[in-house]
């Protein structure tokens, strides 16, 4: 009893053995729940002290108000995250509903209780020590993306894209280039979002009888990084025709870096974007990319979860944003030497 305040409602249901979901259906009095497994959680509950998080009592009308949004440390550079935070915060303010963003490091030692009625994740990073405990903390959550693997736990929402359909789509504009030997500038294991992306470039590449060619770079990575590893990739597989980019903003810097080894874009080489970007319309040639609808997917979660935490929905939902291709200048026509 003395460890009372460490109680989760992920221990109560572990406890009683049920799951979360049922937990909290049992402790609110909400939902279908038999008497006997209500009678087993709320033995659990005495058992173990636990004291519901007022913040975790998604019910038509909670007290607080506040929905939390947790992101990555790249948020303040990236336009990309910047539009989907914008969304959330604007979809929030037509329910009266105020938004918070919440310390990634939430799982170290924090005693006190999240002040949100529900929390959106952006894109959960693999390794991240943070998820653990939100998942397993008993608010309302819904995840852009899904999980990485090495999370247990299921959100209550899913709003997610399918990024490697989109990778197969961006193949087929890079067709019309005749580029035969594309790489993927791509962290490939750190989110749903690039292992997807891996996934059907792998794919793409091998129906063309090709080898696939990754060079690793972080979602975050600073552009002296970018240019890096453009140089590297060069480097080391001076056959390629074709750059496709994942990190946001990063053709930017690839369009530079091409430029400064007297490259140029639909003559050797191409560029396309795994991430629209405000400057990719304006740059010489305009560059193809994959348009998230950044803000409307930060609209897409924010009314998930406003949904589950007032009731009109149950938890489990998974619910698919549509993504396109915008295709441009750097697709539009063959390359002119090959080499």
């Amino acid at each position: 009893m003395q460890e009372s305040h460490r109680a989760r409602l992920v221990d109560v249901a572990r406890r009683a053995g049920v799951g979360k979901t049922t937990a909290s259906d049992a402790l609110s009095g909400s939902g279908r729940v038999s008497s006997a497994t209500r009678d087993a959680v709320l033995t659990a509950a005495r058992e173990l002290g636990y004291s519901a998080n007022p913040a975790a009592r998604h019910l038509r009308g909670g007290a607080i108000g506040t929905i939390g949004i947790v992101l990555p440390e790249v948020v303040s550079r990236s336009a990309y995250y910047m539009a989907f935070t914008f969304g959330i915060v604007t979809s929030a303010a037509a329910h009266d509903i105020d938004v918070t963003i919440v310390s990634p490091s939430t799982s170290s030692g924090r005693s006190r209780p999240i002040r949100a009625d529900g929390l959106i994740i952006g894109d959960p990073l693999s390794g991240d020590p943070a998820l653990p405990a939100l998942v397993e903390s008993g608010i309302p959550l819904v995840t852009q993306e899904r999980l990485p693997d090495d999370i247990t736990g299921t959100p209550d929402g899913i709003v997610w894209s399918s990024h490697e359909a989109a990778m197969l789509e961006l193949l087929d504009e890079l067709d019309n280039t005749g580029a035969r030997y594309p790489a993927l500038l791509v962290a490939p294991d750190a989110t749903d979002w690039s292992r997807q992306l891996v996934s059907g470039y792998r794919t793409g590449v091998a129906a063309r009888g090709g080898d696939a060619v990754l060079a690793p770079i972080a979602f975050d990575a600073p552009w002296s990084a970018v240019r890096e590893s453009t140089e590297r990739l060069l480097r080391e597989h001076p056959e390629t025709d074709a750059i496709i980019c994942g990190p946001d903003s990063s053709a930017i810097e690839v369009v530079a870096t091409l430029a400064r080894m007297g490259r140029v874009i639909g003559d050797d080489i191409t560029v396309v974007s795994c991430v629209d970007h405000p400057s990719l319309p304006f740059l010489t040639p305009s560059i193809t990319s994959i348009d998230l609808r950044a803000r409307d997917s930060g609209v897409a979660c924010a009314e998930l979860l406003i949904d589950l935490i007032e009731g009109r929905v149950a938890p489990g939902q998974e619910v698919e944003f549509p993504i396109s291709i915008i295709a441009r200048d750097s697709t539009s026509r063959s390359l002119a030497v090959r080499r």
